[in-house]
């Protein structure tokens, strides 16, 4: 431990001279608390990531976590010893993680209930660095403030077993760290009201009431990514742009639309129209030799069906959706293009309410929706979404077909495309950035929005939405 201060190192022997001291074998109260913890860990984490824990102690939370490949380090040589008795499968090593000798990197790393034993957090999220790529995703969980009494009269009555002293980080510290070491969050999640078995009490309280109530839970969960400076590659871009009845804004799309990055395709999806869009698409592509255009007429229904159909025969690697409309101007798509290009997130989503827009561009009663659909969003994703329905979304290749092959797990449940999107990137807990741009009223044509049944519907799908990512 030669790159350690003293004080740092002094602290470290004491973690390890108390748990080398402590029992192996979990009381039932724990290992009631650690299946509760699995649970919300496997949500997060794909069967077949690999996964490193920190601080694993003697294995009861690795062992039930679902991954392809289990890396556990800790301080204490006793516990790894039972580490590697209870998890057999799993790999450990006797190491602390301030500093970390590991060769590889993981898709996940877990610091379950280790940061305020941590000598210096800091430079434990420092060390992460080594061991992630582009893609880890870092899950921390903590005790929040608020149950520092009742932990401690739990201990006083042996339902809690004995800790060192320990520190007690906020949410606002974790925050603040995360940067500090060039981790950043991507969103934070209170759960656990009844951290036991309550006689089957604490699955309805934790599943139902815990995502209304979480200034009052137990556990605070929080998700980061690295924050890295992307290779200097120009990308290329796929630009989905679902047409139906929308003849007149067709040559306008090609037009307006600049070369982005190494090039740039456009993609139209013709959908079941009454007027001559598909003749007019016919036309511009013909009209239109030097840029990259492919065209197709859409076999189902919905636009939802019209972007998979896009993004399938797509090339670049950067996915686009442009709507036909072209209220969202298609000179903006730069900004989307830096966002997703540059690293500074992973999902880039179009913002309509920040910018004042043209007078007639949209209804009072439509603004009212959205806000609302904002502000729910932004409670049911645990990231800022101020305006879910601006169809412009931007993703890479990569992240999309990630959220494809993990689309079972909501199902195909959206005509209109954005929310198996956002859902999908939620799911995997990419980065949502929202990019405000201007909002521009009709030059042909009316829209395809259908107020109210397309309300409803929305409102099924929030509710469908809660019970898949919320309410879990």
């Amino acid at each position: 431990m030669s790159s350690l201060s003293e004080i740092t190192r002094d602290h470290l022997e004491k973690i390890r001279a108390f748990y080398d001291a402590a029992p192996t074998e979990p009381t039932a109260a724990a290992r009631s608390y650690r299946r509760l913890l699995a649970h919300y860990y496997n949500l997060l984490i794909p069967a077949g990531a690999s996964v490193l824990e920190v601080g694993c102690g003697s294995g009861e939370l690795l062992a039930r976590v679902h991954a392809a490949r289990k890396i556990g380090v800790d301080l204490s040589s006793v516990q790894v010893a039972a580490a590697r008795a209870r998890v057999p499968g799993a790999e450990f090593h006797v190491q602390a993680g301030e500093e970390l000798k590991l060769h590889g990197r993981f898709d996940y790393i877990i610091v379950s209930d280790t940061l305020n034993l941590a000598a210096d957090v800091q430079q434990l999220f420092e060390q992460l660095q080594s061991v992630s790529h582009a893609d880890t995703r870092l899950i921390l969980n903590y005790h929040s403030s608020l149950w520092r009494p009742l932990l401690s009269l739990g201990r006083l009555a042996g339902l809690k077993s004995a800790q060192p002293q320990s520190s007690w980080l906020t949410t606002a510290d974790v925050r603040n760290l995360l940067q500090l070491a060039d981790w950043s969050p991507v969103l934070f999640q209170p759960h656990l009201l009844i951290p036991v078995n309550c006689l089957g009490l604490e699955a309805l309280v934790n599943r139902w009431l815990a995502p209304l109530l979480g200034w009052f839970c137990l556990t605070v969960f929080c998700v980061a990514r690295p924050v890295r400076p992307m290779a200097s590659r120009v990308r290329t871009v796929s630009v989905i742009i679902p047409a139906r009845n929308e003849a007149g804004n067709i040559a306008a799309a090609v037009q307006r639309t600049a070369e982005l990055g190494a090039g740039t395709e456009l993609i139209f999806v013709e959908g079941h129209s009454r007027d001559d869009t598909w003749v007019r698409i016919q036309q511009v592509a013909k009209e239109n030799p030097g840029r990259k255009i492919k065209i197709m007429q859409q076999t189902g229904r919905g636009k939802g069906d019209a972007v998979r159909m896009g993004f399938a025969a797509a090339t670049g690697d950067i996915l686009m959706i442009l709507d036909a409309d072209l209220t969202m101007p298609p000179e903006e798509l730069v900004k989307f293009y830096d966002v997703i290009a540059s690293g500074h997130a992973e999902f880039a989503n179009g913002v309509r309410l920040v910018y004042p827009m043209d007078e007639e561009a949209m209804q009072f009663l439509n603004l009212c929706a959205n806000k609302t659909f904002g502000i729910i969003f932004t409670w049911l994703l645990g990231q800022p979404v101020k305006d879910t329905l601006c169809g412009t979304k931007v993703l890479s290749r990569t992240h999309y077909d990630r959220i494809a092959a993990n689309r079972a797990y909501f199902g195909d449940f959206d005509p209109f495309g954005d929310f198996d999107l956002l859902f999908g990137a939620a799911k995997l807990n990419l980065k949502i950035a929202d990019v405000p741009i201007r909002y521009r009223e009709r030059t042909y044509g009316t829209t395809n929005i259908q107020r109210w049944s397309h309300g409803w519907l929305l409102l099924r799908m929030v509710l469908f939405a809660m019970r898949k990512i919320k309410f879990v």
